[in-house]
């Protein structure tokens, strides 16, 4: 089991909740690195928000943002933030702060959105669950390839039974590049390599898209630097495989890196074989952004279901804030979340 840097707090007693109607949502803003800056520019335009607060412990980072949204204060830290009257956060900070950064926000009766990983372990995202069922506040992870038109065609099909019943699903994101951030590379700050930074998407894709089936049994290998790891504690893998076997006979297959020779800047794929036919979400010439989905039917033909534009990297966090406007209650749905970390547990090695 990861040791935290940091204590994460236990989740507090089922307090009362401020009203639940926020039709213009106060937001304030953890992080703003790239993830965090391009989260903040999809709120400001969606003009859903007052984005009241940015916090980072750059002061350039701030500025600039500030520069965005006139009047926003300018913090340093978190707890800063809570002294103001905001509704809700969203936290873009390393992953080793997310579990112990969002409870303390929730226990203070904000809205939280996160970005993926939620949290280190599942043990760590159970945490972060029970602290946001006890506060009845609205939590949402930025699992944002659920939002791209290509993932939403094929989850349709699979849905609808066109493909009949799945029983095999192939799953694949190799990065030609690696994070710029020396943190990502140290398992007790990130929680993992590049399994818990692109292979959290990979299983979560494939269990969403299936409606979330049970798991069954989780069999992996880690590598760095091609050798088997050793202990995954203490060393960032920059490969991952997996087998994942799901109640009712389907085998979801994946594999993940960082720094592939893959002849392109990246490889992202998603094949979905059913009874009746088969689909895949694919990118495009390398893109990070651009995505195709297709339907394969019976008689080898194929057909079109999505192509790009598609401009869906901030979709997530504009829908939560969307929904935000309506209420800030918590959603069960997330408890889904769990799910996907207690995958990645199994693939670690770890004992939730």
């Amino acid at each position: 089991m990861l040791q935290p840097m940091i204590e994460i707090p236990a989740p507090a007693q089922t307090r009362l909740p401020r009203s639940t109607a926020v039709k213009t949502p106060r937001l304030g803003f953890l992080g703003l690195g790239w993830i965090g800056r391009h989260r903040f520019s999809a709120v400001a335009h969606s003009n859903l928000a007052e984005i009241c607060a940015v916090a980072d412990p750059q002061t350039a980072a701030t500025a600039a943002a500030a520069e965005a949204a006139p009047g926003a204060v300018q913090v340093r830290e978190l707890d800063e933030l809570l002294e103001l009257e905001l509704d809700g956060i969203v936290i873009a900070t390393p992953s080793a702060l997310h579990a112990a950064q969002a409870i303390t926000a929730l226990e203070q009766g904000l809205a939280v959105f996160c970005q993926k990983p939620l949290a280190r372990t599942a043990e760590e995202t159970q945490r972060v669950l029970d602290a946001a069922r006890n506060a009845n506040r609205l939590l949402a992870v930025d699992f944002s390839y659920r939002f791209t038109r290509a993932v939403c065609a094929v989850r349709e099909l699979i849905r609808r039974g066109e493909l009949g019943k799945i029983y095999d699903v192939e799953m694949v994101f190799h990065n030609a590049y690696g994070p710029d951030k020396a943190w990502f590379y140290e398992p007790e700050l990130s929680g993992g390599g590049c399994l818990i930074d692109l292979g959290t998407h990979l299983v979560d894709l494939a269990l969403w898209c299936l409606d979330f089936p049970p798991v069954e049994k989780v069999t992996g290998r880690l590598l760095s630097d091609g050798r088997s790891l050793v202990n995954p504690e203490t060393e960032a893998e920059d490969f991952a495989a997996a087998q994942i076997q799901l109640r009712g006979g389907a085998v979801v297959q994946l594999a993940c890196s960082w720094k592939a020779p893959a002849g392109c800047d990246a490889r992202i794929e998603a094949h979905f074989y059913g009874t009746e036919g088969g689909a895949v979400v694919r990118n495009v010439n390398g893109s990070f952004h651009d995505f195709v989905a297709e339907q394969f039917l019976p008689d080898r033909s194929h057909r079109l279901l999505a192509a790009p534009p598609d401009d869906w990297s901030g979709r997530a966090v504009v829908a939560w804030t969307r929904r935000l406007t309506e209420e800030n209650v918590f959603d069960p749905e997330i408890e889904r979340v769990r799910e996907v970390a207690a995958v990645l547990d199994a693939i670690y090695s770890r004992n939730a």
